[in-house]
């Protein structure tokens, strides 16, 4: 049988700490959301591409980045 642990933490950060995390949390948001477009985009129109030769029957793009 297994058993599952967890421990909860609460942290009381200042005030210069707490723009600081803001700020590490937007930054990581657009990274993120900036390299998912690209990989989209990239993907996407490739995929349309092997749709029109005629290589795909449709367009059911996955992308290694989505599966994870």
């Amino acid at each position: 049988m297994k058993v599952k642990k967890a421990f909860r933490f609460r942290i009381y950060p200042n005030k210069k700490q707490i723009t600081f995390i803001h700020k590490t949390i937007g930054c990581s948001r657009f990274v993120y959301n900036y390299f998912t477009g690209k990989q989209k985009d990239h993907y996407w129109h490739t995929v349309n591409e092997m749709v029109q030769n005629g290589q795909l029957l449709q367009n059911n793009w996955k992308s290694e980045f989505f599966n994870k």
